[in-house]
């Protein structure tokens, strides 16, 4: 409706609330914009009933920082997009952020090889985190 704040927009109130760390609930003066000790954003505290994060902001909060530098590195191919993903989940259950890039020219969504890619600084962790050990 017209002259309605959308419920994500900040009002004067609350600019002058502190902000609260989503990682660790730590608050912070209005000033700072990052935790001083997990590094996540920081939020407005919600004032009215509980919000619930969206699909994408659940999965923003489990990357990691350090693994978010750099150039996009292949770290693995895959056979088809569900094997791809299926890499990407778990690449993000370490923390490891990735993009997926088809290497077939054309609108192709299931078939065809994928190159899983992560930026430079989790290029390691990602190698580990994929690599198969027999047990």
């Amino acid at each position: 409706m017209a002259g309605e704040e959308p419920p994500s927009a900040v009002t004067a109130a609350d600019a002058e609330q502190p902000l609260v760390c989503p990682g660790c609930a730590r608050e912070h003066p209005p000033s700072e914009r990052f935790c001083a000790a997990c590094g996540m954003p920081l939020v407005h505290r919600a004032g009215g009933p509980e919000q619930t994060a969206s699909e994408r902001q659940r999965r923003a909060r489990k990357i990691k920082p350090q693994y978010t530098e750099g150039e996009l590195v292949q770290v693995a191919r895959a056979e088809d997009l569900g094997q791809a993903e299926f890499i990407a989940g778990l690449l993000l259950e370490e923390g490891i952020p990735s993009t997926l890039r088809s290497s077939i020219a054309g609108y192709a969504p299931m078939v065809g090889t994928r190159d899983v890619l992560v930026p430079e600084s989790g290029a390691q962790a990602a190698r580990e985190a994929l690599a198969w050990k027999e047990p």
